[in-house]
C-alpha cells in the first residue's frame, strides 16, 4: 500500500485571549478540535464550511503559521506540529501554500520575478542566477503568464493573474503538497473556472496533492477526490466527494449542499433548501455534547449530553442519528 502523504491525528489549536475586565480570566478560543483526516500522495482533499468553523486555522496549523497540539505525521514519519522554524524549513519547499487574498498576498516591492523566485534562493542555494531566472520564466509560461511581464510589479496584474504568480511561487520549488486557503473566494465566477481548472492540469502534470479549502461546495466538487466538512472546528463528515454529494449523511452537510445553485431553473424552483437555525455559535463557549445540535433539526436530548464520534468506515460521520433528513424534520428546519 502507498503511505500516506500526511496523517492528522487529533488536531488542536487554541488561542488565549486577554480577559475583558480587570477581574476577568483570560478567554480560551479553541478553533480546531480534535481533528483527524489522511492524505495520499496525489490526492485532493476538500475541506468546506462556513466562514468561522476553522479552515483557514486548520491550513495554517499544518505549516506552522500557528501554535497547534496533536500531530501532522509526514510521510518520512516526522510530526510537523511543534518543530523549531529551523527544522521546520527543511519541509517547506515539500509544502506550500496559496493564500486567499492574491494581491495581499504578494510583496507590492518586488517584481513578479522575484516573486516566484524567492522560495528558490531560500531553498535551492545551488542555484546560478541564471538558472533562476530560467525557472522563473518556464514556471510563468505552465501558469499562463507571458514570461516578458518578469519585470513587473504585481499591482499591473489582475486579480486572477495576481492568483496565478502566487501558484507559481508555491510550485517553483517542486512541492508535494500545496495548500490552497479559499484561493478563488476572492475572484470573479469566470476566473476562478480558470484558476481551478489550472491547478487541476498542474496537479496531473507534476503529481501534486492538494488540500483545497473552500466554503463553496460546488467548486470543491469539481476538485476533490474525498471531502472533509467542518464546524466550528470539528470535523462532522468526511468520505470520497461522490459518496458525499449523492449521499449526505450529516444534517449539516445536507443543509449545506440544499443551498448550492443549480443551473436548471426548473430544478432550481423545485428543490427543497434546508435554513439552519440561528447564527454559528461562539467558538469560546461551544454547545455541549453535539456542536451542531443547536442548529440541527434532528438535535435529541442524547445530542446535548455526549459528543458523536467519528465513526462509519469508509463514509465517516459525527452524528448520533445520520442519514436523509425524514419529511417532519424538514419541515422542523423551515
Amino acid at each position: 500500500m502507498t503511505t500516506p502523504l500526511m496523517t492528522a491525528r487529533d488536531l488542536r489549536v487554541r488561542f488565549e485571549l486577554p480577559a475583558q475586565g480587570l477581574f476577568q480570566k483570560p478567554r480560551v478560543l479553541q478553533a480546531v478540535s480534535g481533528v483527524d483526516f489522511t492524505l495520499m500522495p496525489g490526492e485532493t482533499l476538500g475541506v468546506v464550511g462556513e466562514s468561522g468553523s476553522g479552515k483557514s486555522t486548520l491550513a495554517r496549523a499544518l505549516i506552522g503559521l500557528v501554535p497547534a497540539s496533536g500531530h501532522a505525521v509526514w510521510q518520512d514519519g516526522t510530526n510537523l506540529i511543534g518543530l523549531s522554524p529551523r527544522r521546520m524549513l527543511k519541509y517547506r519547499s515539500e509544502i506550500q501554500m496559496v493564500f486567499q487574498d492574491p494581491l495581499a498576498s504578494l510583496d507590492p516591492r518586488m517584481t513578479v520575478g522575484q516573486i516566484i523566485a524567492e522560495p528558490l534562493l531560500t531553498h535551492r542555494k545551488d542555484l546560478g542566477r541564471d538558472e533562476i531566472r530560467l525557472r522563473v520564466k518556464d514556471m510563468m509560461d505552465r501558469v499562463g503568464l507571458l514570461p516578458n511581464q518578469i519585470n513587473r510589479y504585481p499591482h499591473e496584474f489582475s486579480g486572477g493573474q495576481c492568483q496565478r504568480i502566487g501558484i507559481a511561487r508555491a510550485l517553483i520549488v517542486e512541492p508535494k503538497l500545496v495548500i490552497c486557503d479559499e484561493p478563488v473566494s476572492a475572484l470573479d465566477v469566470s476566473i476562478q473556472a480558470q484558476v481551478i481548472n489550472l491547478l487541476g492540469d498542474l496537479q496531473r502534470d507534476l503529481g501534486l496533492a492538494l488540500i483545497f479549502i473552500a466554503h463553496d461546495l460546488s467548486v470543491v466538487k469539481h476538485i476533490s477526490d474525498r471531502v472533509l466538512v467542518m464546524y466550528l472546528g470539528r470535523v462532522m463528515e468526511l468520505a470520497e466527494a461522490e459518496a458525499l454529494y449523492a449521499d449526505p449523511r450529516h444534517p449539516y452537510t445536507q443543509a449545506l449542499l440544499s443551498a448550492v445553485p443549480v443551473p436548471d431553473p426548473v430544478l432550481e424552483r423545485a428543490k427543497r433548501i434546508i435554513p439552519l437555525r440561528g447564527e454559528l455559535p461562539s467558538p469560546m463557549n461551544p454547545p455541549s455534547g453535539c456542536v451542531f445540535r443547536t442548529r440541527c433539526p434532528r438535535a435529541e436530548a442524547l445530542c446535548a449530553t455526549e459528543r458523536p464520534e467519528l465513526q462509519g468506515g469508509g463514509h465517516l460521520t459525527a452524528c448520533h442519528f445520520p442519514g436523509a433528513l425524514r419529511p417532519e424534520e424538514l419541515s422542523k428546519a423551515g
